[in-house]
């Protein structure tokens, strides 16, 4: 019976180091391209090597668990020789790493316990949750959850959800001031802001500071009825316009029509 658990233990354990081997040799090859070959290194090939290194844990982990693996937490490690000198043969199995079983080595390789340090640090982390009531720590515990259920959530969500939402982000976001919206409109319908200056232009003898008319074929004039604003040498005043026409409002507005001539100018008094 023993004998058999021996050679069982033997059997796993040299399947355990093929397959320790074989990820071993994965990791290297992946971090040799990331050292060396990481300006020809494509997203593609990286997620290859990824999947390459979560299958064989998986498989480590398969053997572990499987039932006829036995248990290695029951199994002693015994140090039954340990000396100063360079071991040419535990240097060889260990690729370098051990080159000496000595005094110094052995309570770091054999250790069944985290470092003082960690161990410390477990301590403090342990006493800190002591001291959290219960009530505080359900809290805790729901807001952890809740902000973990959001990060999944948008993990999940799809890509195209994504930039949908980003697209209208950026149409919510105004592209324009109001300040100057409002400026620009109150000096074209008020003048607010214009600087009050008259534009040149050639101006009469007679009238200074009036600018000259170019003649058309025909020059109107409007004048008010009850003005005292009729210039003299116009020709006959145009009748008003009959308030009996349908569509037509009365008015009280005279027209003086006159043909214009390169002889006689309106201004010219």
């Amino acid at each position: 019976m023993q004998q058999r658990e021996e050679k069982q233990l033997e059997a796993s354990l040299e399947s355990l180091i093929s397959r320790v081997a074989h990820l071993k040799n994965s990791l290297q090859s992946f971090i040799y391209k990331l050292e060396n070959e990481y300006d020809r290194l494509t997203w593609p090939s990286v997620l290859d090597n990824f999947a390459l290194l979560s299958g064989q844990l998986n498989t480590v982990n398969k053997l572990l668990r499987n039932e006829k693996t036995p248990s290695y937490r029951n199994q002693v490690i015994i140090p039954l020789l340990l000396s100063p000198d360079r071991d040419e043969e535990l240097a060889k199995l260990t690729e370098q790493r051990v080159p000496v079983f000595s005094h110094e080595i052995v309570p770091d390789h054999l250790r069944t316990k985290p470092d003082p340090e960690v161990e410390e640090q477990e301590k403090q982390l342990s006493a800190e949750a002591a001291r959290i009531g219960p009530e505080v720590a359900q809290k805790q515990i729901q807001a952890l959850n809740k902000l973990c259920s959001n990060l999944l959530e948008k993990l999940n969500n799809p890509r195209d959800d994504r930039e949908a939402e980003t697209a209208a982000l950026r149409q919510n976001k105004p592209s324009f001031n109001p300040a100057d919206t409002n400026a620009l409109v109150a000096a074209v319908g008020f003048g607010k802001g214009l600087s009050k200056c008259r534009p040149p232009g050639p101006v009469a003898s007679g009238h200074p500071g009036q600018p000259m008319m170019s003649g058309g074929p025909t020059l109107q004039q409007v004048t008010i009825a009850g003005t005292s604003g009729h210039q003299p040498g116009m020709g006959s005043s145009v009748a008003q316009q009959q308030p009996g026409q349908p569509g037509k409002m009365p008015s009280s507005i005279k027209t003086n029509i006159k043909s214009a001539s390169a002889s006689l100018h309106p201004y010219n008094r």
